[in-house]
C-alpha cells in the first residue's frame, strides 16, 4: 500500500511485528487490517506500517494508531478487521485498548 499524497491521511496503523506478536498472528493481523482497509475503501486516509518491536510483548499483537497514540494489544484478526471498521466510523476499540497518548494523567 504505498502512499503518494499524504494531506487525506487520517490514521497511520503501526502493527507490531516483531517475534512475540508475530507468534500471536501478527502476520494475520497485518493482513486483516489491510484487507479491511481495502473493503471499507479507506486506503487514502488510514495507512499502515509493520514495525519491529514495540516492547509490549505482554499485549502481543500489539497496533498502534497516530496521531491519537492509541495502544491496543491481545489484537487478532477478528480485532483487527473490528479495528478498522472503528475507524472509519471516528472510534476506538474499547475491548483492546489498553493506553491512549493524548489522556492527561491525574498529575498532569
Amino acid at each position: 500500500m504505498a502512499i503518494f499524497d499524504l494531506e487525506p491521511m487520517k490514521y497511520h496503523v503501526l502493527i507490531c511485528n516483531g517475534g512475540t506478536c508475530m507468534r500471536h498472528e501478527g502476520e494475520e493481523v497485518t493482513q486483516e487490517i489491510r484487507d479491511e482497509i481495502r473493503k471499507q475503501h479507506a486506503e487514502a486516509y488510514i495507512h499502515t506500517t509493520r514495525t519491529r518491536c514495540n516492547g509490549r510483548c505482554h499485549d502481543a499483537a500489539v497496533v498502534i494508531v497516530y496521531p491519537q497514540g492509541d495502544w491496543y494489544g491481545q489484537m487478532t484478526p477478528a480485532s483487527g478487521t473490528e479495528l478498522v471498521q472503528k475507524l472509519v466510523a471516528g472510534e476506538k476499540l474499547e475491548p483492546h485498548l489498553f493506553h491512549e497518548c493524548t489522556r492527561k494523567s491525574s498529575s498532569q
